[in-house]
């Protein structure tokens, strides 16, 4: 079977996949394409997978990365995240193609990473997933939560236990801002305590999102926050 390449267009052909004798398994990308997604191998940072084999020495204190340290240094902070896995670096390529995928409104985008999200959420065990909520506002605004999509392209449901008030992008926010911001997160009634909640996000930065919710999870009863990354920027 023919298919077209998501990113560029170039026509590509499905191929066979161990899994099934009888099982095609759908290609999303050309192979142009897909070598220019950059899978985070090898040593990373046990905190944030942030790659540690070419972070200077200076950036590492007690085998983990200079920010999850200063994470941990902070007894609001200690503790609040158990730790964020990511899967791919935030490249030039990724950045781009997660800006048409997120501000274009291509949606469709999201099956290139079907295939590498179910694998890793076969491997660990958690309560509920819950995707990073958008506020009403930048809901309507970009039709679609990215984070939302992603997981249901992977075949997943997830929970949608969180809401978001309204704030400005955090795109536009120096990291100092987001460190600063107020709680932007609230929890629909439903009893999380002692509970392992998988948070979801598209793009690990500060880990400052992440945590909020993470905090406002814990301070429910939740017993493990984690989360998962398409990519560690």
């Amino acid at each position: 079977m023919v298919t077209n390449c998501l990113n560029c267009i170039t026509r590509v052909e499905e191929v066979w996949s161990w899994r099934g004798l009888f099982y095609r398994e759908p290609q999303f990308l050309c192979q142009e394409c897909e070598k220019q997604l950059e899978k985070i191998e090898g040593e990373r940072c046990r905190g944030c997978s942030r790659s540690m084999e070419a972070l200077p020495s200076n950036l590492v204190k007690e085998e983990i990365c200079l920010d999850c340290h200063r994470w941990e240094l902070d007894p609001e902070w200690r503790g609040i995240l158990h730790k964020n896995d990511s899967l791919y670096h935030y490249n030039d390529f990724l950045k781009e193609y997660l800006a048409r995928y997120k501000y274009r409104g291509d949606h469709a985008l999201a099956k290139a990473f079907s295939h590498t999200i179910k694998s890793y959420l076969t491997k660990i065990e958690y309560d509920h997933i819950i995707p990073i909520p958008l506020s009403d506002e930048r809901l309507y605004e970009r039709g679609f939560n990215q984070s939302t999509a992603l997981l249901e392209e992977s075949e997943v449901r997830p929970s949608h236990i969180l809401t978001r008030l309204h704030s400005e992008k955090q795109s536009k926010k120096t990291r100092a801002e987001r460190l600063r911001q107020k709680q932007v997160f609230q929890l629909v009634e439903v009893d999380v305590k002692g509970k392992s909640i998988l948070l979801f996000d598209d793009i690990y930065t500060t880990g400052t999102t992440l945590r909020q919710a993470a905090k406002l999870l814990k301070e429910a009863g939740a017993d493990e926050v984690s989360s998962l990354t398409l990519a560690r920027g």
